[in-house]
Order: structure tokens, then C-alpha cells, then sequence
């Protein structure tokens, strides 16, 4: 039941106690989550704070704020005491949520508000999704970085040129030198390349990926031209773009193209949106799946991404993806296999018209996204993230006397895409 936090005057915390969720699915169709006994020893880190900007339920969560509930969740249900400390309105979990604040204010409130409110831990994990709290330089314990992409160039986009450049140095700051002793998690292969690009050392970065939900029954395909863009309508995901591109592929193709998300950008985008265009701002995990099974393609032409984890939740439906050859999509789509990577703009019009015209290739490359994203499940992901905190854990309580500690790894991806049978959506076009 969700609980918007109320403002809060300076020096306060307020605290959203964790919270069983009802084994019966969720009233938006989302996956209910069970809790479960755990026996046997307690697992290390025992006790993990999650250090992050957004709960689930803020407005403007996205991919990085699901990625964070899947993996506390998965902790919580394994047996660790899991504490998610951010900013904004928050809502009942299965873990304890600690609010510090406002969106901006909570950034200089969390050291704070971890010391009244959290007290201590066995490990922190600081979300650094641009903006960092240089949480080693207030906290003496165990510490891991997660990181979904380095925000580079969206610190030109969203700011003016001085702000940018500070901002863009304190971020590759705290990443690459703060940060220089602990663990960081990278959620693909691009972001882990742009922290060794900006100074991180190789040995020092682990690779966890997103995962999707099992998505259960699939749909039949749309019998009419559905193309489906799901995101924030924020000007880095590029929506604009994509109206434009539609004009020029509407007469072509025909049928409608659908916009998932809410955001700062969605009244100027409805006002310059053509025919055939429709805003649903925010919809069910039932609809969402509705929507993703009958869509003949996803549209994803954001500008950057740490891996597009919509990308996943459209191939585990069997609906491949058209996108701009960008770091994440590379990691989440394979080009020509599972979708289309576009390097400019009448490219990506071109596959939007080609896969639309032809329903066998699109058919054979949904087939082969449904097949590979079978590999990226988020139980996986959280087994995997288990193995880089107890990684981080013990390295920090390692004294330069002992002898050196082994890497702990985390299980390999399978180079290639199962061959067994999966779900097939098909189509009802008569």
C-alpha cells in the first residue's frame, strides 16, 4: 500500500517499516513476492543498506529503481536485513525504507539520516546514478558502488556549461577516486568499459546484470501495425525523435504508435504528437504486458542507457527492439538477431519500415529475444549480487597480513541462446 512521505523539516527522517506483501498477484498484475523461511546460518553481509536516489514508487523511478527493489527483495526473502535509505515519497516493502528527504535535499541529508535513522551495517551499497553521495568519505565501513551508466553526457543536456562540468567531474571523482578501494557493480559490459574509460581499475569492477520476471502466457501479436515506446518522458530518451521519425514512416507502415511513461516532457510531446499517436502515461504491470506482447516492435531510441532493461521485458514477450547503436542496447539487444541497432536516424526508420513489412523476420527475431532473454532472470541477478557483497564484505575485513583473498564469481551468462523451445506469441492477424 503505497505511503507518499510527507516533507520534512531539516534534521528529520522519516521511516516506511517494511511491510509483507499478499502472496496473491498484485491488483496492476505485478508479481507478488512471498516470504519465506530461512533457515541455517545467517548469510554475510547479514545486515546491507541500499543508499539510492528513489523508492519504486517515486514518480520518476525508472530501470535503476526496479533493479534495486528485485535485488533487496531477493536479499530480504534469502535471509539478509535489507534497508533502502533515498529521497522522495516511498511505499511498503518487504524491507525497511528510511526516506531522507526531498528528490535534491536528500543528497546532503543521508549521511545524517543513516547515522539517526540506520545506525550501522555490515555493507553500503551507494546507487551512484550521477549525481554521488561520497559516501567513503563519511563512512568507515564496508562499501560497494553500483553504477548503471556513467552520466557523461547527460550532464551537457540537463545542465548549463559550468554546472555540467562540475557536476561531470565530480561524478568521474567519485567513481574513480573515492571509490578506489572498494568493489563497483556495473549492469553491463558498456558501463563497465565507460568506468575503465574514466580511471577505474579493471580488477575492481564486477558485471551484474538486470533480469525480467517470468511473464507467463503470451499473447498474440497485434492483427494491426502496433509499435510500442516505453520510458520517462524525459528529454534524453528522445521521444521527440521518435514523433518525428513517425511521420515518416506512418504512410508506410500504418497503425498506431503507442507512448508508455509520464514525465516533464509529456505536454510538450502530445502538443507536436502527428495522427495515430497515443499517451498512456503510466500503466499496469498487466497492461504493460498486454501492451508489450501485442506491440509488432518496441522503439527504444534513447540517447544512453546502462541497458535498456525494457529492451528485456519486450524480448522475454517475444518482440524484438529498434534502437541506435548506443553502450547498454549493445548489451541488451543483439543486433540483427534479436532487433535492430540503428546508426542514425533514416537507418532507424528503414528497420522500423522493414521489420514492419515483414512479419517473418520479425517473427524469427522475436523468437530468438524470447530465447535469449530466458538467460536473464532476476534470480540470477540477485545470486549473482550476493556473490560481489559477500566479495566486498570479506575484502574490507581482510588485513594486509593475510594472505590474498580469491575473487568470488559470479555465475557466467551462456555465450549462446538456448535451443530449447520457448513461448511463442504468434499472431491473430486472421
Amino acid at each position: 500500500m503505497p505511503q507518499h512521505v510527507s516533507p520534512l523539516v531539516p534534521g528529520q527522517a522519516e521511516i516506511v517499516p517494511a511491510h509483507p506483501r499478499t502472496a496473491a498477484a498484485a491488483a496492476d498484475g505485478s508479481p507478488a513476492v512471498t516470504a519465506r523461511a530461512v533457515s541455517g546460518p545467517p548469510p554475510v553481509p547479514r545486515r546491507i543498506v541500499f543508499l539510492a536516489r528513489r523508492d519504486l514508487d517515486n514518480p520518476a523511478a525508472g530501470g535503476s529503481e526496479l533493479l534495486i527493489d528485485r535485488i533487496a527483495d531477493g536479499l530480504t526473502a534469502a535471509g539478509h536485513q535489507v534497508t533502502l535509505l533515498c529521497g522522495g515519497p516511498a511505499a511498503y516493502r518487504d524491507y525497511r525504507v528510511v526516506s531522507a528527504g526531498g528528490d535534491a535535499g536528500h543528497f546532503l541529508r543521508a549521511k545524517r539520516a543513516f547515522a539517526n535513522q540506520v545506525g550501522d551495517c555490515d555493507l553500503l551499497v551507494e546507487v551512484c546514478n550521477g549525481m554521488p553521495y561520497l559516501a567513503p568519505l563519511w563512512h568507515k565501513g564496508p562499501t560497494l558502488c553500483l553504477v548503471n551508466h556513467v552520466h557523461t553526457d547527460l550532464w551537457d543536456m540537463r545542465y548549463p556549461g559550468p554546472f555540467a562540468r562540475l557536476g561531470r567531474r565530480l561524478e568521474h571523482w567519485a567513481l574513480a577516486s573515492t571509490h578506489r578501494a572498494n568493489l563497483l557493480v556495473a549492469v553491463s559490459d558498456s558501463t563497465a568499459s565507460a568506468l575503465r574509460g574514466i580511471g577505474v581499475a579493471p580488477e575492481r569492477i564486477r558485471v551484474v546484470h538486470n533480469g525480467v520476471e517470468e511473464p507467463g502466457p503470451l499473447l498474440p501479436e497485434d492483427p494491426d501495425p502496433l509499435f510500442v515506446a516505453v520510458g520517462r518522458l524525459v528529454e534524453y530518451k528522445r521521444i521527440e525523435l521518435l514523433l518525428r521519425l513517425w511521420e515518416r514512416v506512418r504512410p508506410v507502415t500504418g497503425g498506431r504508435l503507442v507512448i508508455v511513461g509520464d514525465g516533464p516532457e509529456r505536454e510538450r510531446l502530445e502538443a507536436m504528437a502527428g495522427p495515430d499517436v497515443v499517451f498512456t502515461g503510466r500503466v499496469s504491470e498487466a497492461e504493460k504486458h498486454r501492451l508489450l506482447c501485442r506491440a509488432w516492435l518496441l522503439l527504444h531510441p534513447s540517447l544512453v542507457e546502462g541497458w535498456g532493461l525494457v529492451v528485456t521485458e519486450a524480448a522475454a514477450r517475444a518482440t524484438p527492439a529498434v534502437g541506435f547503436d548506443i553502450p547498454g542496447l549493445r548489451d541488451s539487444v543483439v543486433n540483427g538477431v534479436t532487433g535492430v541497432l540503428a546508426g542514425g536516424e533514416s537507418s532507424f526508420a528503414a528497420a522500423w519500415c522493414t521489420l514492419a513489412l515483414s512479419g517473418q523476420r520479425r517473427l524469427a527475431m522475436g523468437r530468438a529475444a524470447a530465447a535469449r532473454a530466458e538467460n536473464f532472470r532476476w534470480s540470477s541477478t540477485v545470486r549473482q549480487f550476493r556473490d560481489v557483497a559477500a566479495e566486498a564484505f570479506l575484502a574490507a575485513r581482510h588485513t594486509p597480513a593475510d594472505p590474498p583473498l580469491p575473487p568470488v564469481r559470479t555465475e557466467p551468462r551462456p555465450a549462446t541462446r538456448p535451443t530449447v523451445p520457448v513461448a511463442r506469441k504468434g499472431t491473430d492477424h486472421g
